[in-house]
């Protein structure tokens, strides 16, 4: 039975292409007011996914909601969603006021709602002096503003997001990023965001969806995803993580003992114990930048130290990527470049907590 509280209902989807399979039974809910981000590899499915939700790509099996209604053969004029992509696509010979009063001159709205309403989307993306210009006398950043402006202005039941952003340089795509979510969060609208870029699903979304080669490898609040990745893939694909083959110890007081591969221990929580069903056998996933660094020992209670040398360093700004070898083998580790920055071939201790440890089963995912 449907859910009215989701504004998308995937159930059981696959998507085939003659012997390939571009998206296999999928079963995923956007709930209604969400900002929902598909975010994956090229291939992975994610715009495929979107397209399905279109109506521009046929559905080979499974069932398509959207407001409780099922559209797998509604025609994409039916289906009342507002669609954004990467390259605007404006109409170049049309005023920007014609641009997004498009769609209301197609519902028949009448001349003085479809003013009222044109208004009220150029006030909302902020260029309320725009609209007797044309496409080509505004810069991308606007042009993609007007993009949005005429797919919120028919008032959709969901709003989709084709790597709407992936055009633009990256200040402007951070000042978008905010207007998005500002936009999304004042009109209540669901929206389906599609990107490769983490960064910005992880600042945007409530609900960010990880796929590889069609599946859905997990789903939850980006903090989650983040902190707790249910797979290596996702540990691998959102960020920089350390994965290392270990084997668990006997629980010892408020830790546990994780042996690695690499000869070293380390120490980790019964919240990650309880994942592991009983086996032995996990691998240890330890995020970059929750390694700290420094040229003493600093071991406590809950807290592990490895000696290592570090053996590169890349500067990012404010921050600095070390790669540290210990025991044959290389680290990442992510640190705020402070007054005392370390510097390549010194001798350094690597600090992680137990709380920081990972574990995902040791069998190939």
């Amino acid at each position: 039975m449907a859910d009215i509280e989701n504004a998308v209902e995937l159930q059981n989807v696959v998507k085939r292409y003659g012997e390939f399979t571009a998206v296999q039974r999928m079963d995923l809910t956007v709930p209604d007011n969400s900002f929902v981000t598909f975010l994956g590899p090229s291939g992975c499915g994610k715009t495929t996914t979107l397209r399905m939700i279109a109506g521009l790509t046929d559905i080979t099996e499974g069932n398509l909601l959207i407001r409780g209604k099922r559209v797998n053969a509604l025609p994409i004029h039916k289906r009342n969603l507002g669609l954004v992509f990467q390259n605007y696509a404006l109409f170049p010979h049309k005023s920007i006021y014609d641009n997004i009063a498009f769609g209301l001159k197609y519902r028949k709205v009448s001349k003085s709602d479809i003013r009222e309403k044109v208004n009220r989307a150029l006030d909302l993306v902020q260029l309320p002096h725009v609209a007797d210009r044309f496409p080509n006398q505004l810069s991308g950043g606007q042009q993609q503003r007007i993009a949005l402006a005429r797919a919120i202005v028919i008032e959709p039941d969901v709003l989709l997001l084709d790597e709407p952003l992936s055009a633009l340089d990256a200040n402007l795509r951070e000042e978008m990023r905010v207007e998005l979510k500002r936009i999304q969060r004042e009109l209540g609208i669901a929206t389906v965001f599609v990107t490769h870029d983490q960064s910005e699903a992880l600042a945007m979304s409530d609900k960010l969806v990880v796929m590889n080669n069609g599946v859905v490898e997990q789903e939850g609040a980006p903090e989650d995803v983040y902190n707790n990745p249910a797979s290596a893939f996702v540990a691998d694909f959102l960020g920089h993580s350390n994965i290392i083959p270990a084997a668990l110890g006997a629980p010892d007081a408020a830790f546990t003992k994780v042996a690695l591969q690499s000869g070293e221990t380390l120490l980790t929580t019964s919240e990650q114990t309880a994942k592991t069903n009983g086996s032995k056998d996990v691998r240890a996933v330890i995020r970059a930048e929750k390694i700290g660094l420094s040229d003493q020992n600093g071991a406590t209670d809950g807290v592990i130290a490895i000696p290592g040398r570090i053996k590169t360093v890349d500067y990012l700004g404010q921050q600095a990527r070390y790669f540290v070898t210990a025991n044959g083998r290389d680290w990442q580790v992510i640190n705020p470049i402070d007054a005392r920055p370390h510097h390549e071939g010194a001798d350094v201790f690597m600090h992680i907590a137990a709380r920081n440890c990972v574990l995902l089963p040791g069998h190939h995912d």
